[in-house]
C-alpha cells in the first residue's frame, strides 16, 4: 500500500513541464553589432585628442620574416609609439604608428632642482 504523505507511485517518475512564457520569442532580440571597435580615449588638457604620427617603409620580405617586424615594433613601442596598422604600397608595407602628442604644460616640469644642482 503506498504511503499516504506521497501523491505518486513509487514506481511512477513525475513529469514536470517547464513554464512557457508566451511573450518571449528568440526573434525580437537584437543582433550584437559584429564590428565594434573601441580604443582608450587619451586627451590633452583641452580636451581635444591630438596625436602624432609616423611611419615606416618594409618590403613584402622584412614583413614576412617574423623578425624585421617585431623589431621595429619593439623598438617603437619603447618610444611610447603605439602600432595602428600596416597599409598595402604595392610592393612594399607602410606600418603607422602613432604618440598622443603632448602639450606645451606636459613638456615643462615644475618644482624644484634636486639638492646639489643650482
Amino acid at each position: 500500500m503506498p504511503d499516504p504523505r506521497s501523491e505518486y507511485e513509487p514506481e511512477e517518475i513525475p513529469v514536470i513541464e517547464p513554464d512557457e512564457d508566451p511573450e518571449y520569442e528568440p526573434e525580437d532580440s537584437p543582433a550584437a553589432s559584429a564590428t565594434l571597435m573601441a580604443s582608450p580615449a587619451r586627451s590633452n588638457s583641452s580636451g581635444d585628442r591630438d596625436y602624432e604620427y609616423r611611419t615606416e617603409v618594409l618590403t613584402v620580405e622584412e614583413v614576412a620574416d617574423g623578425k624585421t617586424l617585431a623589431t621595429r615594433l619593439s623598438a617603437a613601442a619603447a618610444d611610447d609609439w603605439h602600432f595602428v596598422q600596416v597599409i598595402d604600397a604595392g610592393d612594399r608595407r607602410v606600418v603607422l604608428f602613432r604618440k598622443a602628442k603632448k602639450t606645451e604644460r606636459e613638456r615643462r616640469s615644475v618644482g624644484f632642482a634636486p639638492p646639489g644642482r643650482s
